[in-house]
């Protein structure tokens, strides 16, 4: 399978910020007759492409587009910016910047999971004329819906557990290690319930290395968030989506089955599959039975 790896310029407020970008397979711009690219929007925020990478699965005859969103990963990292650069639109200007430059505008699939389906529907919203269909994997309409979703999964972990998350978020220590063991007992059970894969690690290694855009956005955890994103939501704007729609998500998810119903309900024909073995990452924990779905999904959308 071909694979090749590059950079695009991002033009930026006076300098030149560089996507990161991997392709899988062979993208052939202006050719009707292939299956429509495959773009891929990475969580987080602050996480890199990495843990997305069984998705080049797909790259059967159909090219798949994985980066690194601005500030994370390999592309280019800016520490020392805060809140107002650090903004969806932003994200939303990158990834138009980048199908752009690979030549796909014109056609092209988005699949955004998690806080990248946040950024996949706030693209969509744009009315992209190359955009054939979504997916929004493992995600929601509403960052304070998640949030309360997340929370009340919460309230279901160990009472030790959830003792030491409080005790730490309550001291402002949430840097401690102890924090950390403790969320990740959360997302043992929420973001995904099989041994880690190497690539998964090293997506969250990315954000330890630089955990700028994670904690400017979001916060320190999944569930104790305070950061500027903290009241995105797109409930009121779903309706304005108007390409058809994939909704994927796992029974164990902590973008929990409630959290769809808003998505099917807003956005006009779309359609949900849930996967019941799965949590946050049904793409790794039920790889096969993923790429099939998403596989014939996506052929169907061409």
């Amino acid at each position: 399978m071909d694979v090749r790896e590059g950079t695009v310029t991002f033009p930026l407020d006076g300098e030149e910020a560089e996507t990161w970008y991997r392709v899988t397979g062979e993208l052939r711009p202006g050719d009707s007759g292939a299956p429509a690219p495959l773009v891929v929007l990475h969580g987080g925020p602050g996480a890199s492409h990495d843990y997305l990478l069984s998705l080049a699965d797909l790259a059967e005859g159909r090219a798949v587009v994985h980066y690194d969103q601005l500030g994370n990963g390999r592309s280019t990292h800016y520490p020392d910016r805060g809140a107002d650069f650090w903004t969806v639109d932003l994200f939303v200007r990158e990834q138009h910047n980048l199908v752009d430059a690979l030549g796909i505008a014109d056609r092209h699939h988005v699949l955004g999971q998690s806080w990248g389906g946040f950024l996949a529907q706030e693209y969509a919203l744009t009315q992209p004329p190359g955009l054939r269909a979504l997916v929004l994997a493992n995600t929601a309409a509403s960052f304070p819906d998640f949030v309360a979703e997340a929370n009340r999964l919460r309230t279901e972990l160990p009472p030790d557990v959830e003792a030491t998350l409080r005790r730490h978020e309550e001291a402002g220590t949430t840097d401690d290690p102890e924090y950390m063991e403790a969320c990740l007992v959360f997302y043992g059970r929420h973001v995904c319930r099989i041994e880690w894969p190497p690539e998964v690690a090293e997506a969250f290694a990315w954000i330890e290395r630089d955990p700028t855009v994670y904690h400017t956005m979001n916060g320190p955890s999944d569930f104790h968030v305070i950061g500027s994103i903290k009241d995105w939501q797109a409930k009121d704007r779903l309706h304005e989506i108007g390409v058809p729609t994939l909704l994927v998500s796992g029974r164990h998810d902590e973008a929990t089955p409630a959290l769809q119903e808003p998505l099917l309900a807003g956005i006009g024909g779309s359609e949900w599959t849930c996967f019941e073995e799965s949590s946050h990452m049904p793409h790794v924990e039920e790889r096969e039975r993923y790429m099939q779905v998403v596989g014939d999904w996506l052929a169907r959308h061409d």
